[in-house]
């Protein structure tokens, strides 16, 4: 049986708060397939930047989708935990509950994921023009193929759902606003023949910044057609996923709030967020002093283990300011001692180099599986450590 050893802050949340308490719950009325279901709302709640979830558990109409569309796991990661963050600007955690979206299926999306035909290649294929719901740019499929890809990339990679409820007087829940998730693509790839070499073709920021707003213009106008989303809010944001070879996540680049009942997207806003690998020189060339802290941690490991040299950052930025820094130390540990000698040592570093102000994670793996996790919030004076065995 796995144990856990903890040590620094002690979670007090283990074993009578990590599961939800069906003790303390409160039951609600939801409107499930045009009928009323009792759901469940669990009391216990991790923390206020957190939406609280009903069960039972309805998973996403689209689930997995996701996964096939996107480049990297970071991206899939920071794509759905961005987008639950900038929900907030619209609905409070206090006052919403999060739910999977329910409205799009993976059948619609991919759809909405095709290319636009024109009408000659309807007629060859032998589609409704009905079905010509695709949000990405018609290939004329003639002439030069690496011109075509070039004026006539895919841009759009995937479209992601969230619902969030509101509890009305009569202790019930019903949707209160949606939010989207467009995820853009900053490289596009192509094959000249089945089975050829892939080739790529890089998108210009500003160009895609343009056509996503675009598409997100017409993406509403298809929401607003649907019974249960022509009157609430809606939130759509635009990421820029990184290329497939990247050790780093895209990010938002921007994000806009409709009003329930408004069909037209007013105002952006523009987002500046950015992930960074350290080293790199990249991030060097923008974050020197930064990019120096996180050296000298970095030497301090190596001195622990003078012939190991792995630690790598991902440092988040949000309007040049250094957010967050998620380090990974992959090592082959001889004992559990050694193990609980060295995660110690590290949480010491993390404290007495990395500024408060800075949320810090260290996973430290071995060759058999992970071994010690070191968390360490903006401002907590404690950090929280876990030693698997």
């Amino acid at each position: 049986m796995k144990k856990h050893f903890i040590l620094g802050m002690i979670l007090i949340l283990l074993l009578a708060g990590c599961a939800p308490s069906f003790e303390d719950k409160q039951e609600v009325v939801q409107d499930s397939k045009d009928k009323k279901e009792t759901a469940i709302i669990p009391k216990y709640k991790i923390s206020d930047e957190y939406y609280q979830t009903i069960l039972p558990f309805e998973p996403s109409k689209a689930r997995g989708l996701v996964v096939s569309n996107l480049n990297t796991r970071y991206d899939i990661e920071e794509f759905e935990n961005g987008l639950m963050r900038l929900a907030q600007t619209q609905f409070d955690p206090e006052d919403y509950l999060f739910q999977e979206g329910q409205m799009l299926d993976s059948a619609k999306i991919s759809s909405w994921l095709n290319r636009k035909y024109t009408k000659s290649q309807l007629k060859e294929k032998g589609m409704d023009a009905s079905k010509n719901v695709g949000l990405n740019p018609v290939d004329p499929g003639k002439g030069d193929i690496d011109k075509r890809n070039k004026e006539n990339p895919i841009y759009l990679a995937h479209i992601l759902e969230h619902n969030y409820l509101v509890k009305t007087k009569d202790n019930s829940v019903s949707l209160g606003g949606v939010v989207i998730g467009l995820a853009l693509n900053s490289v596009h790839y192509y094959q000249k023949e089945a089975y050829g070499a892939t080739y790529e073709q890089k998108i210009d920021s500003e160009k895609l910044k343009q056509e996503g707003e675009k598409i997100a213009a017409e993406v509403l106008k298809r929401l607003r057609k649907m019974d249960k989303l022509k009157n609430v809010p809606i939130t759509i944001a635009l990421f820029e996923q990184n290329e497939k070879s990247s050790v780093v996540p895209g990010n938002f680049i921007a994000y806009t709030n409709i009003d329930k009942n408004s069909d037209n997207i007013g105002k952006w806003t523009n987002l500046d967020e950015k992930y960074f690998l350290f080293p790199s020189a990249s991030a060097e060339k923008k974050y020197r002093d930064d990019v120096k802290t996180f050296t000298n941690f970095k030497e301090d490991v190596e001195t622990y283990f003078p012939n190991f040299n792995g630690v790598i950052g991902r440092a988040f930025y949000m309007d040049d300011q250094l957010q967050s820094l998620n380090i990974d130390i992959p090592i082959q540990f001889y004992g559990n001692s050694e193990a609980i000698g060295f995660t110690q040592y590290v949480a010491g570093l993390v404290m007495e180099r990395f500024p408060k102000y800075i949320a810090v994670q260290v996973s430290i793996t071995s060759v058999n599986g992970p071994e010690a996790l070191i968390v360490r919030e903006a401002n907590q004076d404690e950090p929280t450590v876990h030693i698997y065995e």
